[in-house]
């Protein structure tokens, strides 16, 4: 098919594109559900532009066309899934889940027994954290200054399974004495001088509305028209969202879980609570580590190690929900079983990682159910792989995995899913293209 195109030619492009030099377009995977690719075979042009899923050619010129079918989505082939899984770093790239599927269906492949509560295994986990922090902070008391930050990296990863802890007990998936998860849940939290019920209260909206635009109390990606609000708010988000994004948690920390407007009239009560323990355990706690060990002490033996914490909180979060083909949805288009299922990584880390963190990293089964106690969430891993297998993420943790995080997925687009920053903003994007220069691509 030719065409005679006068003063302009649109060429449009769906998720994933990509522009080569001239009139060519590199072999990536364009999608376009039910449409057609418009494929340029000659004719010079004076100027591209890629912007909004459009190439703008400015010059009256003769353009042979061609259409080409194009497939809906790069995981409905099994080969391109194979190609996305290599490039973004996973093992598995799941194809996409039926729409008629409902999370009650996954739900009740499950075995009953994975969601029983077993009171030895609960304090075993209790015991693991208690002994291994210890451990950690007799590492930092005895280590020589250049063996301190292998303390500190140990410290910060078996506190974090004190969030682990805390993070069963909201989801009621602790003990059967729902007094003793909230006390244990809280003190467990206190170390880390998080709030237990304000963090409880919006992460269950988390487990609710997962990957849904505007709701997800998580992480989401960022929005265009507040990226190019202002240069200096671009500038920041740019830089968390590029090579501070290991620690961004801490912002997510501060901005949503001590402002009272954010929670609703009948939580303020018990987020009052978890706020004054935090500040009591701040307005003794600290002192007294500060009269035994000094200001120093202070950053090494607390600081230091809730730092190596929030490394891994952010990580986590961003691991589990965060790739270039997991999309983001409205509401009207949100799907609970495929955000989910579809929506959630699996990936496995070093075993004495997985061991402190008592398995949060199996995440899938636990947004299938929340009511799922960490300990079995191997158990129910399994039985989803036998019966849904085909259609999970999984990923060992490497470093194209982390790249692919930190360098492409920025801005929220509808067809793409994201878009990077230095398509968007190249001159102020220079963090991020000091990230691609310098992060390996091991996978």
């Amino acid at each position: 098919m030719a065409s005679r195109v006068a003063h302009s030619t649109f060429l449009f492009l769906g998720p994933q594109k990509r522009l080569a030099e001239g009139n060519r377009i590199s072999p990536q995977n364009f999608i376009c559900s039910g449409r057609y690719l418009l494929k340029l075979e000659s004719g010079p042009h004076k100027r591209s532009e890629q912007k909004n899923c459009l190439v703008y050619s400015r010059k009256n010129k003769i353009v042979k066309a061609v259409a080409v079918s194009v497939p809906s989505s790069p995981a409905d082939n099994a080969e391109d899934r194979k190609q996305l899984s290599e490039n973004y770093g996973f093992r598995q790239i799941g194809e996409p889940l039926p729409d008629n599927v409902t999370l009650k269906d996954i739900v009740d492949t499950l075995p009953r027994k994975v969601f029983e509560i077993d009171d030895v295994k609960a304090w075993k986990s209790v015991l693991i954290s208690v002994t291994s922090y210890a451990l950690g902070i007799f590492m930092i008391a005895k280590a020589p200054w250049y063996l301190l930050p292998l303390a500190w990296a140990f410290t910060g990863t078996a506190i974090t399974g004190f969030f682990v802890i805390g993070h069963d007990c909201a989801h009621k998936s602790f003990s059967r004495n729902k007094m003793v998860e909230d006390i244990v849940g809280t003190l467990a939290f206190l170390p880390l001088i998080y709030p237990y019920e304000p963090w409880r209260f919006k992460h269950d909206r988390h487990h609710a509305k997962t990957n849904m635009l505007s709701e997800d109390t998580a992480w989401h990606p960022v929005w265009l028209e507040e990226f190019e609000s202002s240069p200096i708010l671009r500038k920041a988000i740019i830089y968390g969202y590029g090579p501070f994004r290991p620690l961004m948690s801490i912002a997510h920390w501060l901005m949503w879980h001590f402002d009272l407007k954010k929670f609703r009239s009948n939580e303020v009560k018990r987020v009052k609570i978890s706020l004054a323990c935090v500040s009591a355990f701040i307005a003794i706690g600290w002192p007294l580590i500060i009269l035994k060990t000094g200001i120093m002490g202070w950053i090494k033996f607390w600081l230091m190690p809730w730092l190596g914490y929030h490394f891994w909180m952010s990580t986590f979060t961003m691991v589990h929900h965060t790739a270039p083909h997991i999309p983001f949805k409205s509401s009207d288009e949100w799907n609970a079983a495929q955000a989910q299922l579809n929506g959630t990584v699996h990936c496995d880390y070093p075993h004495w990682i997985e061991i402190l963190c008592h398995d949060i990293n199996v995440h899938i089964p636990h947004h299938i159910s929340s009511r799922i106690p960490s300990y079995n969430l191997r158990a129910a891993h399994k039985s989803l792989q036998e019966n849904w297998g085909k259609y999970m993420n999984e990923a060992t943790w490497n470093w194209r995995l982390m790249k692919t995080i930190l360098t492409i997925c920025h801005v929220y687009d509808k067809e793409q899913n994201y878009v990077a920053f230095d398509e968007l903003a190249p001159k102020d994007s220079q963090p991020i293209t000091f990230l691609k220069k310098v992060m390996p691509d091991y996978a």
